[in-house]
Formats: structure tokens, C-alpha cells, sequence
């Protein structure tokens, strides 16, 4: 991972106490020694920092090599029976997961949760667009969102499900509970049997009548009006 606020958040992070390679621009190197954790700080010039990373990726002096966090389990997640939930049903895109972790961790959710398969790793990009969110929020990874739903309505969540075709609006659909906010891929949407877990499909009002929100824009609506209900 690379960028100031993703490194120094994985510096912080408990979880990675002691472990990964830290590199770093001598001007930046000075101030992330307190938080190296012991580790090593390498250090290299700006283009030899480049040459490590995706062409076009903007490290800011910084770049972190270590193993991705293993998350938590679902039912850890939602033991405490309170707040709110996001579902990413097939969402691949990491400036956007990475977005909606960070509107996730600002409104006060509980977590984020993913399925095993198509879903991006929480480094790169994505944790750059993150900035440092998805080392401060749990997030879950499930083999079947379905499941996860029926598990997660059995420990008393609701689930609401955005469409942008449904009769109901979000502000309509919310009603302070325990909530799974369930986003699906711009393209497609919720696949179908996902939907037809959820307790609500709701849309987000939009009285300009032009539909052109992207999915990390409507997550942060979504997460608000939830955040508003309670």
C-alpha cells in the first residue's frame, strides 16, 4: 500500500505490530520512525519508490509491503445488535470500495462486509482511496451473501437494498433498526437472489430526475439517511 494517510493508519494498526517492510523518502522517513514499530525504515528516493508501485500511483514518500489483515467473522461483527451494516454485492471497482469504506468509517458503522470472490484486497488503490479506513473498520469476508443475510436477519438485522427501480424510497424504507445497507455493482445491481434476502429494496430520492450517482456516492447517502434514522 501507498499514500500518507493509508501507511501511517497501517502503522497504527495493532494488528500489523512488528510485521512488513516500510520504505520511505528521506524527508518522510523522519517522521514515520516513531511509528516503524521496530520495523526497519528503507529508505529511497521518490523514483526508486515509483519503480516499486503500479505505474501512476502518487505514494506521497511512503509505501508499506505487508500481508493483507485476515477481517472478522460475521457474527463478530453483528454481535452487538446495533447501528449499521454495508454489503458490497459484487462491487469491484477499488477507488470505489475503497470510497465506501471511508464514508462507512466517518458515519459510524459497524462494518463492511465482502464476499471471498469477487471483491478487490483492501491494499492499493483501494486502501489509498480508503485513506487509512480500512485499517480503522472491520470488515467480514463470506463465501454467500445470501447466507450471510439469513445469518445476519437470525441475529435480528434488517436488510435494505438499494435499486434505483423500487417504489420505496430510502428515507421511507429506514426505520432506526439494526440495518444491512446492501449496494450492488453499477452495472447490474443486486444479483437477484441477493434481493430476494432483503427486507426492503429502497432508492435514493433524487428530484432532478437524472440518476448520476456512483455506487461510492450513493453508499455515502445511504449510510447518512441510516445514520439519520437512528
Amino acid at each position: 500500500m501507498w499514500g500518507r494517510h493509508a501507511v501511517m493508519a497501517a502503522l497504527e494498526n495493532p494488528s500489523r505490530r512488528g510485521a512488513g517492510r516500510l520504505f520511505a523518502t528521506p524527508d518522510r522517513a523522519a517522521e514515520v520512525e516513531a511509528l516503524a514499530g521496530g520495523r526497519t525504515v528503507e529508505v529511497l528516493d521518490g523514483p526508486a519508490l515509483a519503480r516499486l508501485l503500479p505505474a501512476g500511483a502518487v505514494h506521497q514518500g511512503l509505501v508499506f509491503k505487508a500481508k493483507p489483515l485476515d477481517g472478522v467473522s460475521l457474527e463478530e461483527m453483528a454481535e452487538a445488535g446495533s447501528g449499521v451494516i454495508v454489503m458490497l454485492d459484487q462491487i469491484t471497482d477499488p477507488q470505489n470500495v475503497g470510497a465506501i469504506f471511508r464514508s462507512a468509517l466517518a458515519f459510524g458503522a459497524r462494518g463492511v462486509v465482502m464476499q471471498e470472490r469477487h471483491s478487490p484486497m483492501l491494499a492499493g488503490a483501494l486502501a489509498k482511496a480508503a485513506a487509512g479506513a480500512t485499517e480503522r473498520l472491520p470488515f467480514a469476508r463470506v463465501t454467500n451473501l445470501s447466507r450471510a443475510l439469513e445469518t445476519l436477519a437470525e441475529m435480528g438485522w434488517r436488510a435494505v437494498g438499494l435499486d434505483g427501480a423500487a417504489d420505496e424510497t430510502l428515507d421511507q424504507a429506514l426505520d432506526g433498526r439494526p440495518t444491512v445497507l446492501v449496494m450492488g455493482s453499477e452495472g447490474d445491481g443486486i444479483r437477484r437472489l441477493v434481493a430476494e434476502h432483503c427486507d426492503a429494496l429502497a432508492r435514493i430520492a433524487m428530484p432532478g430526475g437524472f440518476e448520476s450517482l456512483n455506487v461510492s456516492n450513493a453508499a455515502a447517502i445511504a449510510l447518512y439517511e441510516a445514520t439519520r434514522a437512528r
